[in-house]
């Protein structure tokens, strides 16, 4: 059994999800992460303020006040009545991934494999009877996967899961057949369809077994008629226990299991190889600075919001950030260090987490992230777009200025920039094109930033004046990627009358400012470990 810290006590740190929590766990942290999850299982991570308080149980004043605090920390956005996952929540997921370092170490591998072979890649991990995706390498079809990063399926239903399961303790499998007793159909698993034919246990023991002895699995058509897979565990150097699993998974127009198996056995095999290689010689990570004054922030906003500011939820949901590349594991003492809270605080928030499943005691007092920090958002919010991300952005912008704003990429001719998103302001005179729309870029400012001509890289925008047509006066800056790539460019449009280009440089220029300022802040939250189109 992992070691415990003498703070936590091991029936605190065992205790289940569905059990009564702890006396020392804080309830607004509970409830803030029910809210989480009713919003990650909601289509399009939206949800209403009345849907929440029904499908939480809480009060409507609860409520309110736990999405207040959570839009004030960017992980919602509130519209009206309705609550929206917010790209920023992504963060949460980041430091699962970046303490796991798999992703970082074999995306590269399981992309490279997916291009060769002409077929969807995967690498999950176990998540006690399920599984959880960590990485993604999707194939466009008219026939392709729906599975997102940080998506649960149950083992049993899966090509990975015989492989976990073939390292499952007897707790493991008691747990497992209780969980298949109480949810036969596998509604708990949203993102599968129900189960319409029920095996027997027996079945996938015997899977299990014969992937122990085989060393892969197969799945031929467990999770819906078409989709087939196969497998095989990626091991630790150090344990020989499986760290992940990785898949290649097609459809029966493309392959048959038993062919999958005899066609791309031994080419999977390769790249699995490949990747332990990578674990085994991969340099010790360097640990990041801790992100600092959190625990400041989080007292400032309450002092300006009172009491809509719940403090202990957004307290308690910095400590998951303290965890990231070369802090894997956290001893109560450095996880208050990282966060500037309490012991007390760092302690209370430790037992929430770890009853919520979250958070699990390690070895020599420490503790480390469960990959179910993934089931806070990551996996609707992995497929978000670039434009997605922006629009909020630029109705907020549009509102500022009173002008209409808009995103724009460089279209594949090289020659012409297309709209991505837009917002408009209630002018009888203004800037009309829709999303969709293409422009000459040397004609625009937008286009302008987009080539990167020499005089824009210096000035850092663009200013166009009644050049693409009479009356029509444009100011662009770039926004930039995690990498600082200029992957798409942001402009205020206005008629000539309204403001002189001394003023769109005085007034409008700021403005424009910030706003790619934030729209890159969110890109390179969900951007660290997911592809964001730019479209």
């Amino acid at each position: 059994m992992p070691a415990h810290t003498p703070d936590v006590t091991p029936t605190e740190a065992v205790a289940p999800t569905e059990a009564v929590a702890p006396t020392e766990a804080v309830t607004p942290l509970l409830r803030g992460i029910a809210v989480l999850r009713r919003l990650t299982e909601a289509d399009g991570g939206t949800l209403s303020l009345s849907a929440l308080e029904k499908t939480t149980g809480l009060a409507r004043s609860t409520v309110d006040r736990l999405t207040a605090t959570l839009a004030r920390m960017g992980y919602v956005r509130l519209d009206g009545r309705d609550v929206t996952l917010a790209p920023r929540l992504m963060e949460l997921g980041n430091a699962y991934l970046a303490a796991l370092r798999l992703p970082a170490l074999l995306s590269a591998r399981a992309d490279a494999l997916a291009d060769e072979l002409d077929e969807s890649v995967s690498l999950a991990v176990g998540d006690r009877d399920g599984i959880r995706f960590i990485h993604q390498a999707t194939r466009r079809r008219a026939m392709s996967l729906s599975f997102r990063i940080g998506d649960l399926l149950p083992a049993e239903r899966t090509a990975p899961g015989p492989l976990f399961a073939a390292e499952w303790t007897d707790a493991d499998w008691h747990h497992w057949r209780e969980r298949r007793a109480a949810d036969p159909a596998d509604h708990t698993f949203p993102a599968v369809p129900p189960r319409e034919h029920p095996t027997p246990d027996e079945d996938f023991a015997l899977r299990a077994a014969t992937a122990a002895r085989d060393d892969y699995a197969l799945d031929d058509q467990l999770i819906e008629p078409g989709l087939v897979a196969l497998s095989i565990p990626v091991r630790h150097p150090g344990t020989g226990r499986v760290a992940c699993v990785a898949s290649v998974v097609s459809h029966t127009s493309r392959h048959t299991a038993p062919g999958l198996r005899t066609t791309l056995l031994p080419r999977l095999r390769a790249a699995v190889a490949a990747m332990e290689n990578d674990l085994r010689t991969a340099p010790p990570p360097t640990p990041g600075p801790p992100r600092a004054g959190l625990a400041t922030w989080t007292g400032a906003s309450k002092q300006e919001l009172g009491r809509d500011f719940v403090e202990s939820l957004a307290r308690g949901l910095t400590v998951l950030t303290a965890f990231g590349e070369g802090r894997s594991a956290l001893t109560l003492t450095e996880v208050a260090k990282a966060t500037g809270l309490s012991r007390a605080t760092a302690r209370r928030a430790l037992i929430t987490f770890t009853h919520a499943g979250l958070v699990t005691p390690a070895p020599e007092a420490t503790f480390t992230l469960t990959p179910r920090v993934l089931s806070l958002g990551f996996p609707p919010l992995s497929h978000t777009s670039l434009p997605e991300i922006a629009q909020p952005h630029l109705t907020a912008l549009a509102d500022r200025v009173h002008e209409s704003t808009s995103l724009a990429v460089l279209a594949d001719s090289g020659t012409e920039i297309q709209y991505t998103a837009r917002a408009s302001t209630a002018r009888v005179l203004s800037a009309r094109v829709t999303v969709g729309t293409r422009l000459p870029a040397h004609a625009t400012a937008l286009g302008r930033v987009l080539l990167a001509l020499p005089e824009v890289r210096a000035r850092g925008y663009a200013l166009v004046d009644e050049e693409l047509e009479a009356g029509l006066r444009a100011i662009a800056v770039p926004v930039r990627d995690r990498t600082g790539r200029v992957v798409a460019a942001l402009n205020i449009a206005m008629h000539a009358a309204r403001r002189t280009t001394k003023a769109c440089e005085t007034e409008l220029l700021p403005e424009l400012t910030r706003t790619a300022s934030d729209i890159e802040s969110d890109l390179r939250v969900a951007g660290h470990f997911v592809h964001v189109p730019p479209t």
